[in-house]
């Protein structure tokens, strides 16, 4: 025997002692070789192949949703008449109440439909049986309306199984949690700073969205909704909405992933000095007043400055809230860029500057009185005899 086959035979029997080990609900990869009629054969890696019902594969119009050649994660369930026999999860067929112990026993996921809502959480049936799912176990996140899983089908774990199946407690949580720390695992791998990525947005919050990126949630802070301003994350997003977002910081070891929709778009900064080049006019809206000027957005994100000295017409001011309010529309006249350090300098479409304006004028008009001739005090002399003559008098 060549070195070769040794090396095959080893492999060969390394292969049936891992697949000899396994037990009821261990979950592995297998290769789909083949489908005939209600059953998909599988290749786990071992001289016998695993089988599966093609029932387990077919969407809500009969049609399979899997191809020879795909590979899928199944669970294995028993050995039966020398056949591994396999599962994507129970109940999508006829299942019994032993097979529903048997999937409690060995942590197999079972397929079930809520039926209804009932104090405390949901009633779910499973096989013919009317089980028992908390609000709590329904989803990772809270359940905000029953509605959205009412006369759904889920894959749940069975937590609880008592009194021969007329008690079972059931969660959908921990199926969800499981799968997310499977695609966590893969994010960590793929997922890098800078990454353009597509989200669902799970939740609405005053201070931003949680988008689901796939199996981790992301926050988009509210100041990374838009260029400009967001009073309401209501007014930018909604519940259910796809969008595609920017990773702006990732940190696994505290679970906080943050995000950015704004910068999927290019910013107002790029093309200031083109679309308010020096001396162009613009409507704008004051949007905040502070002790030293007034703030101006020209376009949502991007705001100028108005200086206090450039307010009141001529008139000193101690604060603009004196001749402005915020909301107030403006006309303003601009007098530099730089976008660099993202700042537009303003002033008021009528502002004159001074050396233009009246107290130039003033200056111009003022005519400075002649000088006066200087009085002389006298010699020394002059002042001993004047202080003399005024003693006699005396």
């Amino acid at each position: 025997m060549t070195m070769e086959e040794e090396r095959f035979d080893q492999l060969f029997e390394e292969k049936k002692i891992q697949h000899a080990r396994l037990k009821p609900g261990d979950k592995v990869e297998a290769l789909i070789v083949g489908i005939s009629g209600e059953h998909v054969f599988l290749d786990v890696g071992d001289k016998s192949e695993g089988v599966l019902s093609a029932a387990e594969l077919r969407d809500a119009s009969g049609e399979l949703t899997a191809a020879e050649g795909e590979r899928l994660q199944v669970y294995f369930l028993s050995s039966r008449g020398g056949e591994s026999v396999f599962t994507t999860r129970l109940g999508s067929g006829q299942t019994s109440v032993r097979e529903l112990e048997e999937a409690f026993a060995a942590g197999i996921p079972v397929e079930g439909t809520v039926s209804a809502e009932i104090k405390g959480g949901f009633a779910v049936m499973l096989a013919g049986q009317r089980c028992f799912c908390p609000y709590s176990q329904m989803d990772i996140r809270r359940v905000e309306s029953a509605e959205d899983y009412l006369d759904k089908t889920f894959t749940f774990k069975i937590i609880e199984f008592g009194q021969q199946g007329k008690n079972i407690l059931v969660s959908a949580r921990a199926v969800l949690e499981e799968e997310r720390q499977e695609q966590r695992q893969r994010l960590q791998e793929e997922l890098r700073e800078g990454m353009q990525i597509a989200g669902t947005v799970t939740s609405l919050r005053d201070f931003g969205a949680f988008v689901d990126i796939g199996g981790v949630d992301g926050l988009i802070p509210i100041g990374e909704l838009a260029w400009g301003q967001i009073e309401r994350v209501e007014d930018v997003l909604e519940r259910g909405q796809q969008v595609e977002v920017i990773v702006k910081n990732l940190d696994w070891e505290r679970d906080r992933i943050s995000l950015s929709l704004r910068e999927t778009t290019p910013s107002p900064w790029e093309q200031a000095s083109t679309h308010y080049p020096v001396g162009s006019v613009h409507q704008g809206r004051v949007v905040r007043l502070a002790p030293f000027g007034a703030f101006v957005t020209l376009e949502p994100g991007l705001d100028g400055l108005v200086h206090i000295s450039k307010l009141g017409a001529g008139r000193k001011l101690n604060h603009p809230r004196e001749v402005l309010e915020s909301g107030q529309e403006l006309t303003v006249q601009v007098e530099a860029v730089d976008a660099e350090q993202k700042r537009i300098s303003l002033a008021p479409e009528d502002y004159q500057p001074p050396e233009k304006g009246r107290d130039r004028q003033h200056k111009a008009d003022y005519t400075p009185p002649p000088p006066r001739e200087p009085v002389s005090m006298g010699t020394l002399g002059d002042l001993l005899s004047k202080a003399q003559q005024k003693k006699r008098k005396k």
